[in-house]
């Protein structure tokens, strides 16, 4: 069986704002990304972008980069049709040991947000399919009087077929810039190697990570969103402080970027149990990016 080639695929978005609305002063990207954008009903100065890969996924060796710039007063919603799909590496690529660029599938996200621009990431969840290995670095940059949401979260993997964080290695990297000074980096490494950890001995990602099929990390900046942080601040502070005698099926917790903004972790049985959450949660976006767009972001 031939072995699949390697693609480096490419994308550009430019959104600016006219009064009320918005347009795209460019919009490209070539194979195996593709970005669509559809009409809205939003009265506001708001867009929506998918950003999607054809066949459904990515393989061992395909790259992504992806640029975005999102103007003074414009808003942006970039969503994915479907979970992000990442098919297992190309044959002989067992251990991370012997990794090389050509086996990683790679995502890179660089987002620029003018001053009073907004912007909102909100994905589905990445689903890695077994022996995949990943990668995602995401940088955004923005102003004080930004609005930035950006919503990263995680799969065990097809557990229809028996799957469970049987994937090789996970890494995504976030970093967050303001007015140009980073004030928030985060990294999630999910490495199946790491599994001899003394003085446990070995263990592998399911049995680390049970009994949680999904991780997700949300991060909020903005004073648009200061209701959603308030809110959910009172939330944690009314939360019972109790020993269990077995793991809740949802747990979350909450921290501050250095004053500069709040990030939500959390982590669940199912992936369902995280989307409900984040629906509530995000509740009030409805008055910022419009119900009808709200929908198409908590199916």
């Amino acid at each position: 069986m031939e072995k699949a080639q390697r693609v480096h695929g490419k994308g550009k978005a430019v959104l600016r704002a006219y009064g009320t609305e918005v347009a795209f002063e460019e919009m490209s990207y070539t194979y195996p990304l593709k970005l669509l954008s559809p009409k809205t009903s939003a009265s506001k100065p708001i867009a929506i972008v998918y950003a999607m890969s054809y066949g459904g996924g990515l393989v061992g060796g395909d790259h992504i980069d992806l640029e975005i710039d999102v103007g003074a007063a414009a808003g942006l919603v970039v969503l994915t049709q479907g979970s992000t799909k990442v098919f297992k590496t190309r044959p002989h690529s067992y251990r991370p040991s012997s990794l090389s660029a050509s086996d990683l599938t790679t995502q890179a996200l660089h987002v620029n947000v003018a001053s009073r621009g907004s912007f909102f990431l909100l994905p589905e969840f990445v689903t890695c399919f077994k022996d995949a290995q990943y990668n995602q670095s995401q940088k955004f940059q923005f102003h004080e009087d930004s609005t930035v949401v950006v919503l990263d979260w995680i799969t065990s993997g097809r557990l229809s077929l028996g799957e469970q964080w049987s994937f090789t290695r996970y890494r995504s990297t976030n970093e967050f810039w303001m007015s140009g000074k980073r004030v928030a980096k985060d990294v999630l490494l999910l490495d199946d190697s790491q599994s001899n950890l003394p003085p446990l001995g070995p263990r592998p990602l399911e049995s680390r990570l049970y009994p949680y099929s999904c991780f997700a990390t949300l991060f909020l900046f903005g004073s648009d969103v200061q209701n959603i942080v308030n809110s959910l601040n009172n939330d944690l502070a009314n939360v019972s402080q109790f020993q269990s005698p077995s793991p809740m099926d949802l747990i979350w917790s909450l921290s501050s970027c250095g004053g500069h903004g709040t990030v939500v972790r959390l982590a669940a049985t199912e992936a369902q149990m995280i989307r409900l959450w984040l629906r509530t949660a995000l509740g009030p976006l409805k008055d910022v990016i419009g119900i009808d767009i709200f929908e198409k972001a908590f199916i």
